[in-house]
């Protein structure tokens, strides 16, 4: 037996099967419907589609299962491309299908039954004059419809019918008399809808016995792939991802995307059009206004247009902007009318997002200048409700600058403007805030936009009147207070000002106490930022350990994304005083943490692991990597140095490096970091006069290496065990043995940095006194350390005096693999042969080479996770990336080849 599929478009009905019994019997086929009037043949053909349709298989497939279904529902919005896919559909199938279009002369279960007979005659169903014929237009009896349902049962074949456009049908007996024929007729009738609306048959019935397929406006949505097959049977070509946009803006509406190409091909630039083309103003809102908008009646219509200034809505904010109380049934009406409203759930809505660009540019032409008031509504609705982003929203585009600056402080919220979520797009808001606003929210709020652009001038002049408003108006909230203070500590940070910063601290600490509690808890980044900003004064001031105790009260505070900026940068700082203590191995640690907070929360490049990224450059520096410090410098070359510690971190790690690749001229040019602070900072002096002095020595000249860290020496372990170098380079072994007496008697405060070039340089000093055995035992000493640590830089700076004991077998073996070459291995290490290494397929990223240094150490994938704070698959997603691009298999061969490549 033969079946016929087909889709069915569904429409509500109640079934009043008490009708007259005013039937005509006969074998004679009607030419007239009960109002007299000639059938149309045009609504029982099957529309032709054009020649630019897009036929989609996975549509095609799912239609197929109206085969094995009674009842097939096609439910889209206008425009969906609904009735040309089953169209399309139908006349694949090589079967008589018959077709029934609906319209709204077609009312009445008279002239609704007549038609569809008619339309069952047309399409080759052979019905007996005993079924009947209606006669009147509004009513239709039993009889017939009981005889139709058993005629269609009995039949030979199977009949698929297909009702498009069946929501015009507005009689509620329609559907339950349908539904009588359709359950009678048992499998011999398929009967498809295609609509816009849900019918009033009974659908849960169908879909709980499996019995119903169905097709949506979520389903007949285009996806890329099929936009762009679309656009090139318009003769437009466009790749996939240049196609997404267009099919977000559109959310894959078949008309949108026709249209659009048939406009696109009349633009001297195509693709240019479909980026851009302004859709208030096209044949696709021409579209969207007849078809959606102007069929609806005039509250609707009113509700539709003021609700087109919001993202998303419920009944009470739709509400609020229209001045009525309708809008529940309305909307719910809406959505179940596919009109282009989305339930979001929970009762909330949104506009589809073409219809919405439509409507708020007729709502522009219609009511000039209702916008606004319209996006004031909504603000003040939304800061009722505790919606705050989108309150900001919509307080900036209605212009109310005092509203929405003063709800940003008295919400305590300013601190988001430096959080690095949406801190870009939160200052962009108050851009338009002009100069009339003068209150003291409004000042603070430009102050903090500023401020977090780095323009600290001009933040500074509206930090200070914001100030001086405070303090002469005692009506200022606890919470405009703190927001000062947090500012003052932003400004202290960026000026390296540590005595304003400490003036913020103790002020915020005591405006605090002005704020609720739940406010506070509320914004756990105002304290994390405020420490981060007082801890980055302190470091710049040399006061380390104030600065660590700070800082650590951030990393160990609250986590989430609203911390995720302070915690990152707090590590950074931390990882820079571990570095700056000389210890490498710790400041690596912690930096890699800071840069994994950074990625974590995918954070802006700005608010990014700037510096967590110098560190671990002057990490790689410090272990002659100099590839990999170059490669992590550059990764930092897009973000503003905007405070002075970046600033001076990223000059000296660059001279440090210029000076490790020999260029002492060069290095010494960058050292100077040309930070403009209240004060200057004795690291970032004392870590100049470093370089400077290397920078002497490397040219020949002892001397004036030597003075340049006379006035160093005694403040600073580093600059004495430098001062010790340049003395022993101008052939004052002994003054150069007493400096380094000095450091060790104050005590293990200098880290295994430090103390590995002390050990050097007393090793040295042995040797140059002709005590080889003494040399021997502290270049063990200084080997075991080093080795611990991977410092490799401080032997290539010790000279060659000592590569004669390196290669000794005393002293060999201490040496062999990470610092000279392994005579056991194939291939060299940091002493790389002459010859050219082979090619690396693709280069290593940063946190690829991580992982491969900690592979040659033997350490197991595990141990590599707890090394650098990822997950297991992490590393073993890196291992995979290692083992492609050195085209090995295996993690011995992947060490073997990166030491020929000299990555190791």
């Amino acid at each position: 037996m033969s079946v016929h599929t087909g889709a069915v478009s569904v429409v509500s009905g109640s079934g009043d099967t008490s009708g007259s019994d005013d039937t005509s019997q006969g074998p004679d086929v009607p030419s007239l419907d009960p109002l007299g009037d000639p059938f149309l043949r045009t609504r029982f053909a099957v529309p032709a589609t054009p020649v630019t349709f897009l036929r989609r298989e996975r549509l095609v497939k799912h239609l197929d299962q109206a085969l094995l279904t009674p009842l097939t529902m096609v439910n889209g919005s206008a425009g969906a491309g609904k009735t040309l896919l089953v169209a399309d559909w139908v006349a694949g199938l090589g079967q008589q299908v018959t077709w029934f279009t609906l319209d709204t002369a077609v009312q009445g279960p008279g002239m609704f039954w007549a038609h569809l007979l008619q339309a069952l005659r047309v399409g080759g169903v052979p019905l007996s004059g005993e079924v009947g014929i209606p006669v009147d237009a509004g009513a239709v009896n039993h009889t017939l419809l009981a005889r139709l349902a058993a005629e269609l049962s009995g039949g030979d074949e199977s009949v698929t019918v297909v009702l498009d456009e069946f929501d015009r049908v507005t009689s509620p007996d329609i559907a339950e008399q349908l539904e009588f024929v359709l359950r009678h007729a048992g499998p011999a009738l398929h009967l498809v809808l295609v609509t816009r609306t849900e019918p009033l048959l009974p659908l849960h019935r169908y879909r709980a016995a499996g019995e119903m397929t169905e097709i949506r406006d979520a389903e007949l949505a285009f996806t890329p792939e099929e936009a762009v097959a679309l656009l090139e049977m318009h003769s437009l070509r466009l790749s996939v991802d240049a196609a997404r946009p267009l099919v977000d803006r559109t959310r894959g509406w078949a008309a949108g995307l026709r249209l659009c190409a048939l406009a696109a091909q009349q633009s001297p630039d195509p693709e240019i059009y479909l980026k851009e083309f302004e859709a208030g103003h096209s044949t696709v809102a021409d579209f969207l206004l007849a078809e959606v908008l102007t069929r609806q009646p005039e509250p609707t219509q009113d509700l539709l247009l003021r609700v087109s200034v919001l993202e998303r809505f419920c009944a009470e904010l739709a509400d609020t902007l229209t001045g009525r109380t309708d809008a529940g049934p309305l909307l719910a009406g809406l959505h179940r009318e596919n009109a282009f409203v989305e339930d979001l759930g929970h009762s909330w809505y949104r506009l589809h997002p073409l219809f919405r660009e439509i409507l708020r540019a007729h709502l522009g032409e219609r009511s000039p200048g209702l916008e606004q008031e319209l996006h004031r509504r909504a603000a003040h609705w939304l800061r009722r409700s505790g919606a705050f982003p989108e309150m900001l929203v919509h307080g900036a585009a209605a212009e109310d600058w005092e509203f929405t600056a003063g709800a940003l402080v008295d919400d305590l919220a300013i601190g988001q403007l430096f959080t690095g979520l949406c801190s870009d797009d939160l200052a962009d808001l108050f851009d338009g805030m002009g100069p009339g606003t003068t209150s003291p929210a409004t000042h603070l709020v430009r102050a903090a936009r500023d401020l977090s652009r780095h323009d600290v001038g001009t933040g500074l002049a509206h930090l200070r009147r914001a100030r001086r408003q405070l303090t002469a108006d005692d009506t200022g909230t606890g919470a405009a207070r703190l927001s000062c203070a947090l500012l003052e500590a932003v400004a202290a940070r960026l000026t390296g000002s540590p005595s304003r910063a400490e003036e913020a601290a103790r002020s915020a600490q005591e405006f605090q106490r002005e704020v609720p509690a739940h406010l506070l808890d509320q914004h756990p980044e105002l304290p994390a930022l405020l420490l981060t900003h007082v801890g980055s004064a302190r470091l710049w001031a040399g006061r380390f350990e104030e600065a660590r105790a700070a800082l650590e009260a951030v990393t160990g505070g609250p986590g989430g994304a609203s911390t995720a900026v302070p915690r990152e940068q707090s590590l950074g700082h931390l990882a820079l005083i571990d570095c700056l203590d000389g210890w490498p191995s710790r400041a690596e640690r912690t930096a890699h943490a800071a840069v994994t907070e950074s990625e974590r929360f995918g954070l802006s490049h700005d608010c990014g692991p700037g510096l967590g990224l110098l560190v671990l450059a002057a990490v790689a520096v410090d272990r002659n990597e100099l590839s990999r410090a170059q490669a992590l410098l550059d990764q930092t070359a897009g973000a503003s140095a905007w405070d002075p510690v970046t600033a001076a971190g990223r000059s000296l790690v660059t001279a440090r490096l210029l000076l490790a690749r020999g260029d002492a001229r060069a290095a010494l040019a960058a050292a100077d970091p040309g930070v403009d602070a209240d004060v200057a900072s004795p690291w970032v002096q004392a870590q100049t006069a470093l370089i400077a002095s290397a920078a002497h020595l490397a040219e020949g000249r002892p001397e004036q290496a030597v003075e340049v860290l006379r006035e160093r020496a005694a403040d600073e372990p580093a600059c004495a065990v430098g001062a010790a170098r340049a003395h022993l380079a101008a052939g004052r072994r002994t003054e150069a043995v007493r400096v380094l007496d000095a450091v060790a008697a104050e005590g293990p405060a200098a880290g295994p940095a430090v103390h590995v070039r002390a050990t050097l340089l007393r090793a040295q000093a042995a040797h140059a006194a002709g005590e080889p055995a003494a040399a021997r035992r502290l270049l063990t000493e200084a080997l075991l350390e080093a080795r611990r640590e991977k410092l490799r830089r401080p032997f290539f700076e010790a000279g060659p005096w000592l590569w004669t004991f390196l290669t000794a077998a005393s002293l060999g073996h201490l040496a062999a693999g990470w610092l000279t070459p392994d005579p056991a291995a194939d291939g060299g290490t940091s002493r790389a042969p002459a010859e050219s290494a082979p090619a690396l397929v693709e280069q290593l990223s940063g946190r690829e080479q991580d992982v491969l240094e900690r592979l040659a150490q033997t350490m197991s994938t595990e141990d590599i996770a707890a090394d650098l704070y990822v997950s297991v698959n992490t590393v073993k997603t890196h291992l995979k990336s290692i083992y492609r691009k050195l085209g090995v298999n295996r993690r011995n061969d992947a060490v073997r080849r990166a030491r020929e490549l000299r990555l190791l």
